[in-house]
């Protein structure tokens, strides 16, 4: 049984667990619960368009939520930060998308901000927090909790993975409702999605072990650039925002594409990259992503980079060109993030741990912590 230091590091090994019970909320023999459905179906504009308003880690995962409802369901996605749209809310007044807050405690007073602003308009409100009396989930029209339990650490872990999983439940009933895959479909990825916390929970004690290892290699590093493709470009934004608020070291996370617009001009063997490099060979997309990033890391091995990459396991290619890879169990596509975030998670942990950090209250940071979350 590992021990647990701090808060943080056992909210991570509580990920598997607090998905269960986040997908038990939702789901019903391998189909969202009738009621669940109903209310989304409420939700749901004629328009196409959904805003999404959130801040911190809960915009990463609004930004795989934009990737995930455009490629699935064929809806046009906005993903604000909240603190911008209540200052500008009045801009997008022409027009009238589902309008949806994520929240870990559903306070964050620029969230709540955007909400109230979004309800004057008029738009149908949907809110994703963990706290099931907060002031979001009584303002929301609607309201669907995450059952992630309490989260005392400030750096999100468990809230993070089960907001992921809950928007792409929301994403497949929305496929199945605009006819873009049938039920018989999205029962196969629910069953895939139940099947992922076993998984997870089978890779955490190697991806604690690797993470311990690789802080201690890297923790004279100031700067780390984090990359990413497609709804994997996400991740790569919540791994650098967890090294920077855990550990102090500074790090930015772009589409990986974009690292030869500037940011290469930054890469030597003093700036490691860490590169999500996995791949859902099913897909057509997600192979041509993959072999771009591929292509991506024989250019860096050439200029001698240092990279920490995050694979498929056992593959073969991405070993052969990184410094150091995670290796993660295969998956779909829009799962694949799920899993993704974890061993980042685990290694922005113990980066802090290096830097003397009090991991669980970063410096210049608060979170609310309300006792009754799910």
């Amino acid at each position: 049984m590992p021990s647990f230091p701090h808060a943080m590091l056992r909210e991570i090994y509580e990920q598997p667990e607090a998905l269960r019970r986040t997908l038990d909320l939702y789901l019903s023999k391998e189909d969202l619960k009738p009621e669940i459905a109903a209310q989304l179906a409420q939700w749901s504009e004629p328009s196409g368009e959904v805003l999404i308003a959130a801040s911190g880690s809960s915009r990463h995962c609004g930004l795989a939520a934009e990737i995930i409802l455009e490629d699935l369901c064929g809806l046009a996605v906005d993903v604000e930060y909240a603190s911008e749209y209540s200052c500008r809310g009045a801009q997008f007044g022409h027009r009238h998308p589902s309008f949806m807050v994520l929240s870990q405690s559903g306070e964050t007073s620029d969230t709540l901000a955007a909400l109230r602003q979004a309800i004057t308009r008029n738009l149908k409100t949907l809110a994703i927090t963990n706290v099931v009396d907060s002031t979001m989930a009584r303002e929301a029209g609607l309201f669907l909790p995450l059952a992630a339990g309490v989260e005392k650490a400030i750096p999100a872990t468990k809230s993070f993975t089960c907001q992921l999983a809950l928007l792409y439940l929301v994403a497949l009933y929305e496929a199945v409702r605009l006819g873009r895959i049938d039920p018989v479909k999205r029962s196969s990825l629910i069953r895939e999605m139940v099947g992922l916390t076993d998984s997870i929970e089978a890779q955490l004690d190697e991806w604690r072990e690797q993470a311990a290892r690789l802080a201690r290699a890297y923790n004279t590093a100031n700067t780390f650039l984090y990359l990413g493709r497609g709804v994997h470009y996400a991740i790569a934004r919540e791994g650098a925002l967890k090294l920077k608020e855990a550990s102090y070291v500074h790090a930015e996370g772009y589409p990986a594409g974009e690292l030869k617009h500037g940011p290469n001009a930054l890469v030597s063997d003093s700036v490691p990259l860490v590169v999500i490099a996995t791949v859902d060979r099913a897909l057509e997309d997600s192979v041509l992503r993959y072999e771009k990033t591929l292509q991506l890391l024989e250019e860096m091995r050439a200029q001698g980079a240092n990279v920490i990459a995050v694979a498929n396991r056992d593959d073969h290619a991405v070993a052969a060109l990184a410094s150091e890879c995670f290796f993660i169990n295969p998956a779909t596509e829009y799962l694949l993030p799920i899993a993704e975030v974890i061993p980042l998670q685990f290694f922005s942990y113990f980066m802090a741990i290096e830097h003397g950090v009090d991991v669980d209250r970063p410096r210049n940071l608060s979170k609310a912590v309300i006792e009754t979350a799910v």
